[in-house]
């Protein structure tokens, strides 16, 4: 056995070569033959080649730290460093922006701006701006001033009033009056509102067009005379039918007529031709801050039946065009432009842009249009409007014939009941065309007819 000496020795005695460093190859070695580990050691081809590579990494440690230093001092982002290296190169120019056009004001419009504060002189109203140019205005100032009193007078909710000359568009007239929000009346003529019962000449006018009837047909229907359900207006099988001529009918406004003739004699092309040449759905006044009449296709035969009749709610027009179909119809079926000053004068007195009658589009023949007329002369002498212009004896208050047609429907913007009145007169030589608009709620203060009735008055009164 061996002693604790022995083992110790052999212990200690047992090295480790690191060229070797393998525990399975290690030898034992007397103490005396020891051989002290060299360390490794390059030479020659070895140490040339390691030169360079060992200088360059002394070098990156040796500025390592100055880098570090340099940044933590700066602390430069990346959007910095790249603003600064796009220093050294020359910035594009950015191209100019155009620039914008003046916004344009057309005559009619700064002319409609001034009118709210005009100067009233008998017959004559004119307007100054700052600028020193004076606007004379079309408008009949007696006839303005004894509608708009009519109107405040009565105190209406709402109220508007357009009148025309047929024969050149010149506007005689074009004010309006609100009790419950005198804002309104500013824009009253140029917003939209249901067309109503005034949507029966463009019914009417289908029909004549294409020859499918004449003033004196007659149309069967079914139901009351002012029904307004289509579902009651189809004829009986059996016969025992209501029977009316379309000219009667217009002056009586009669609801369940219309709307057959919409349906079943002009058709739904011949509605919507004439819709599209009596102005809607486009801009067919340029220059008029007046907005675009709305008359969206019906799509289904009730549909058709309640727009020929008057009785579709999203049929709109502003009072302002129904006024030049109006004016139209009294001018054997031409539209003309309408103007709403006579010329312009400079601060030395220069008369600038006269006033010129210009033709927009023909609405309907001249045949139609006398058939029209025909028609609607009706409404005062035995239709809806027989009241406003007759006494209580049934004696006419104007020795005027009058082509008119009323309208009547409940609304909602503004909120109440809305009552239209349209007529030219005289019927053989038309000198003036009017639309009225009253709104009134559930206690009524004044009809549409009325305001038409007042205007004519004072028109025909010199």
């Amino acid at each position: 056995m061996q002693d604790l000496k022995h083992i110790l020795q052999k212990k200690s005695a047992s090295g480790f070569n690191i060229l070797t460093d393998c525990s399975k190859n290690r030898r034992l070695i007397p103490a005396s033959k020891q051989v002290r580990p060299r360390l490794f050691t390059l030479k020659g081809k070895r140490l040339r080649r390691l030169k360079p590579v060992l200088l360059f990494i002394a070098i990156v440690l040796s500025l390592a730290p100055l880098c570090v230093l340099t940044l933590n001092q700066t602390k430069l982002t990346g959007s910095q460093i790249r603003d600064w290296l796009a220093s050294f190169t020359a910035p594009t120019p950015k191209p100019a922006e155009a620039a914008k056009p003046p916004v344009s004001v057309t005559r009619f419009e700064a002319a409609s701006a001034l009118l709210e504060t005009a100067d009233i002189a008998g017959a004559k109203i004119s307007a100054r701006t700052p600028e020193g140019l004076q606007h004379i205005f079309t408008i009949q100032g007696d006839m303005q001033r004894r509608v708009h009193d009519f109107m405040a007078k009565s105190q209406v909710p709402y109220g508007v009033f357009v009148a025309i000359e047929p024969a050149t568009g010149r506007i005689l007239g074009m004010t309006a009056y609100s009790s419950v929000d005198p804002s309104w009346a500013k824009r009253s003529a140029y917003d939209l509102y249901p067309m109503a019962s005034l949507f029966k000449i463009i019914t009417a006018s289908a029909a004549l067009e294409n020859h499918k009837i004449t003033p004196e047909s007659v149309i069967e229907f079914r139901g009351n005379s002012h029904s307004e359900n289509p579902r009651y207006w189809d004829l009986n099988p059996r016969g025992r039918n209501n029977r009316m001529d379309v000219t009667y009918a217009m002056g009586k406004s009669i609801n369940p007529v219309y709307g057959r003739v919409a349906s079943d004699i002009a058709g739904k092309s011949s509605v919507m031709e004439s819709i599209s040449r009596f102005g809607f759905n486009q801009e067919l006044l340029p220059g008029i801050p007046a907005k675009q009449s709305k008359a969206a296709e019906p799509t289904t035969v009730r549909d058709l039946r309640l727009m020929g009749a008057g009785l579709d709610h999203d049929v709109k027009i502003s009072p302002l065009h129904a006024a030049v179909i109006m004016s139209a119809i009294a001018n054997g079926g031409k539209m003309m432009a309408p103007g709403l000053t006579s010329s312009v004068i400079d601060g030395k007195g220069i008369e600038k842009e006269p006033f010129t009658p210009r033709e927009l589009r023909r609405l309907v023949s001249p045949e139609t249009s006398a058939s029209l007329t025909r028609m609607l002369s009706s409404t005062v002498l035995t239709g809806t409007s027989r009241k406003a212009f007759h006494d209580r004896r049934g004696r006419p208050l104007l020795n005027i014939p009058i082509a008119a047609k009323t309208g009547s429907i409940n609304g909602t913007d503004p909120k109440g009941h809305y009552s239209w009145f349209a007529a030219f007169a005289p019927i053989q030589n038309p000198r003036i065309a009017l639309v009225a608009l009253v709104i009134n709620p559930d206690k009524w203060k004044i009809k549409a007819s009325q305001v038409g009735e007042q205007a004519l008055e004072e028109f025909f009164r010199k």
